[in-house]
């Protein structure tokens, strides 16, 4: 049942982004707290821009 959810998962959303949409769900309905959204917010921000540069860099060393 678990590989069948990953499937679904990866193949239509990031985990990334369904965490992050859950929190958004979560603020807007009063069980996360502002503060909790922003970490939130900060760690999805921070590692989907880590995970954009290492491809970036990866991709022009590959074209060399």
């Amino acid at each position: 049942m678990k590989a069948k959810i990953d499937k679904f998962l990866n193949s239509w959303i990031s985990k990334k982004l369904l965490v992050f949409f859950v929190a958004s769900y979560g603020l807007f309905w009063g069980t996360l707290t502002s503060s909790e959204w922003c970490n939130i917010a900060i760690m999805y921000i921070g590692t989907q821009g880590a995970i954009d540069a290492v491809t970036r860099l990866r991709g022009l060393n590959n074209s060399n």
